[in-house]
């Protein structure tokens, strides 16, 4: 796996790498180096060295570093000559951190490879709202086409929706969404299935808003979803599901949506439900809506990001009733 060195003034970079912890889940084999203002260059020099040291792979380093002629990057710089395998990557920022945490999980892309997909990757996450002020793409023709509206009836590749992941998250779309999960199901579309939302034009407008560069979020009811996977226009759609809660994942199932398999993110705490996992409370509806899903057939795991170990759903509900049981005394 390629080493990651972050590289800043002052402490940028560990800043960086901590919010990069929060969204993708802590990450071995990643180092920091900050200049302090009563740093001098030859310091500098000597906590880059040593923290390439502190590496597994020294054969592969990656340095994402912040600013293009500034002393972090003249002492990287200097550092990487002589090694044919190091890449340096500047203008360091969260997108360009996740996106390299991302790349470098495939084993056989080298410092080179990921340091020469980063940028675009980076500048994409550099959004403006109002989206009005966002500099105009030239149209072409093929978008032109494909943003036409599809004739009811018309079958697109196998003619069902491809549904790639379902998680229930009460915040929905959110950086661990956006970015790490996005990543690693590869979608093309982002749906999130909630009646509530889908009548919320605030809530609505800032999730759509919030989805990621290339991936474009839609908020549909309960009974939209049923009727788009009964749609053949959508079997080219690779989708992510997003549910607020285990209710609207069972009225969309008991409607005729085919889920197997769903992912728990968070689930809010209330008055009435107890803490299971730092980020999961359960209330006996909770409860019993789970339970009823299982004899579905659906299969569960509880993890925030993709790096995390999955909790045990059996032992969650165990938790939840004994709780729930005593709180209820």
């Amino acid at each position: 796996m390629v080493g990651i060195v972050l590289a800043s003034h002052g402490e940028l970079a560990a800043g960086v790498r901590q919010t990069g912890s929060m969204v993708f889940g802590d990450q071995e084999n990643v180092a920091v180096v900050s200049l302090k203002p009563s740093m001098g260059p030859d310091e500098f020099r000597a906590n880059l060295e040593e923290a390439v040291g502190t590496l597994e792979d020294q054969e592969q380093v990656l340095f994402l570093v912040d600013l293009w002629g500034g002393t972090p990057f003249n002492q990287t710089s200097a550092l990487v000559k002589g090694h044919d395998t190091w890449a340096i990557v500047t203008g360091l920022n969260l997108p360009m951190l996740i996106e390299a945490y991302s790349a470098r999980m495939d084993a056989t892309k080298t410092a080179h490879q990921i340091a020469a997909h980063l940028t675009a990757e980076a500048r994409k996450g550099v959004r403006v709202l109002p989206e009005s002020l966002e500099p105009k793409a030239p149209a072409t023709k093929a978008a032109a086409a494909k943003a036409g509206a599809i004739a009811p009836g018309t079958v697109l590749g196998n003619g069902k929706i491809d549904i790639a992941a379902v998680r229930i998250d009460t915040r929905l779309l959110h950086g661990q969404v956006a970015t790490a999960w996005t990543k690693q199901i590869a979608p093309n579309r982002i749906i999130v299935v909630s009646d509530g939302v889908a009548h919320d034009e605030l809530r609505k407008t800032m999730i759509e808003q919030a989805a990621p560069p290339g991936v474009p979020a839609n908020v549909v009811p309960i009974s939209k979803m049923v009727e788009v996977a009964k749609d053949p226009r959508f079997g080219a759609t690779k989708a992510f599901l997003l549910f607020e809660t285990p209710q609207d994942l069972l009225r969309c199932i008991e409607g005729g949506v085919d889920i197997k398999n769903v992912n728990i993110g968070s689930m809010a705490h209330s008055v009435g439900k107890v803490v299971v996992t730092n980020a999961i409370a359960m209330g006996e509806d909770d409860v019993k809506t789970i339970e009823k899903l299982k004899e579905l057939g659906v299969k569960f795991e509880a993890r925030k990001v993709p790096s995390d170990a999955s909790e045990n759903i059996d032992e969650m509900l165990k938790k939840a009733k004994a709780d729930l049981a005593a709180q209820a005394k």
